[in-house]
């Protein structure tokens, strides 16, 4: 059974890190000019590393916290939404884009929360592949304009990134609604009991 872990581990690290990094992404990305561009592509990709260790060490060590479990979905979604909202105010992303990604992020996030007693909506598969799919998209968007791939390229990527979103958000929904009516205290069918599952604090902080 994990214990609750201080709130000075590794893991919390990371994640206040991350939430450190956003501001400093979101002025690079600001600055404009090709060097400016690259180091807000550095620091997206540093700040993302850190979901995925945190979350292995935190499985790993059993660094569990009340903090991280509301820390680490809120680095998740201000990364995420920072770096599309730049873009969008940009003029290199199209506002529905964003609107509909960051619409279903926390519209998971808060899902989460609403069934907590009920049971743990465990990160899917699905979720994972939109993790990733968003933020290659992303990267490829950051990108400055003389090492950018052909715009096919990154909006293919992104239209995956926004289907995959859609779709493992509508499945997250049908999850909530089941445990919902289930007993509470009971995990939805095949689903991991709370404690962590992906990068992420522990669910329901792994805001996939």
């Amino acid at each position: 059974m994990t214990q609750e872990a201080g709130l000075w581990n590794v893991a919390n690290l990371l994640t206040m890190v991350r939430i450190v990094l956003v501001p400093v992404f979101v002025g690079f990305m600001l600055a404009g000019g090709t060097a400016w561009r690259l180091a807000a592509l550095a620091t997206f990709c540093v700040a993302s590393l850190t979901d995925l260790l945190d979350g292995r060490l935190a499985r790993s060590r059993g660094l569990v916290t009340d903090f991280g479990k509301i820390a680490d979905p809120v680095a998740d979604k201000a990364l995420t939404g920072a770096a599309l909202i730049c873009l969008s105010a940009l003029g290199e992303l199209p506002w529905w884009v964003t609107g509909v990604i960051m619409f279903r992020e926390l519209g998971v996030t808060a899902l989460r929360f609403w069934v907590l007693r009920r049971g743990v909506i465990a990160a899917s598969r699905g979720g994972k592949l939109k993790t990733l799919l968003q933020v290659i998209a992303i990267c490829l968007y950051v990108l400055p304009a003389t090492l950018s791939p052909p715009a096919i390229v990154r909006e293919l990527f992104m239209a995956a990134a926004v289907v995959v979103t859609v779709v493992t958000g509508v499945d997250y929904v049908l999850q909530a609604m089941r445990l919902r009516r289930s007993e509470p205290g009971r995990s939805e069918p095949g689903r991991s009991e709370p404690g962590r599952s992906e990068p992420g604090r522990s669910e329901p902080a792994a805001g996939r």
